[in-house]
């Protein structure tokens, strides 16, 4: 090749590379500040609120059963299913956080037979279930409850307990537990709406030294405790059965 043929060669080469360079260098973006690369923080969410706290020692079908309205709550743990022992645990619910223990368990008797999911009279077995609280007495006088409360002479505990001790003071204080009686009447109102044939007169009342043909008792001093804590408006249940019935 002839010598000026070879500079045109070599001059053009050098242009080229030189336009690559400067395409390259030109098609860079201007290097920016960190920041606006960066992904936009994604919005904070907000906890979520924890699920209201239920009653320990309740199952699903037990909990179901509970007034929505109840805002109190007295739970009945029997030792066994043939138990004539157990306690009582006192609960509050708040809208927001739910149910909230208060204080601590008290000592309970129940009928001689132990508990029952179909009581009838005379079997000695103390129904279970979720029962309202809506009428108490007794034949002292009122310690303080705000639920209505009907005294006097009737409430004098007459006869023995299921197993022939005397009755003793057992109704100087009674709460009716509303099973298959009429609400808001004396608890001392007979009236059966499942027939009688399916018992009633099951109270909370003062315990005797022994097991019941029905109710459930608690000492005196908490009886007491019971009819002063107890409010009209808060619609109190009682939850009551053997352990495992509850835990169902």
């Amino acid at each position: 090749m002839p010598p000026r043929l070879h500079l045109v060669v070599f001059l053009a080469a050098g242009l080229l590379l030189t336009g690559c360079s400067d395409s390259t260098t030109t098609a860079r973006a201007t290097p920016r500040d960190p920041a606006q690369h960066a992904p936009a923080p994604s919005p904070v969410r907000a906890e979520q609120a924890a699920a209201p706290t239920d009653i320990p020692g309740l199952g699903p079908r037990t909990l179901s059963r509970i007034p929505a309205a109840a805002r109190q709550a007295i739970v009945v743990t029997g030792d066994g299913a043939d138990a004539t022992t157990g306690t009582a645990q006192r609960y509050i619910r708040d809208a927001t956080t739910g149910w909230r223990r208060l204080g601590t368990p008290w000592p309970t008797r129940n009928a001689l037979k132990g508990w029952t999911a179909h009581h009838v009279q005379g079997d000695l077995r103390t129904p279970s279930g979720v029962f309202g609280l809506t009428d108490a007495g007794g034949h002292e006088p009122n310690p303080g409850t705000e639920l209505p409360y009907d005294t006097g002479p009737a409430f004098v505990a007459h006869g023995t307990n299921a197993e022939g001790e005397p009755l003793g003071d057992a109704f100087d204080y009674v709460v009716a537990i509303n099973y298959n009686r009429k609400p808001g009447t004396t608890p001392l109102d007979w009236t059966r709406p499942l027939g009688m044939n399916r018992g009633g007169g099951i109270w909370f009342h003062v315990d005797h030294g022994g097991p019941t043909q029905g109710c459930v008792t608690l000492p005196k001093p908490r009886m007491r405790e019971l009819l002063r804590w107890l409010d009209k408006e808060s619609r109190p249940v009682v939850v009551m059965g053997d352990k495992t019935t509850l835990e169902r």
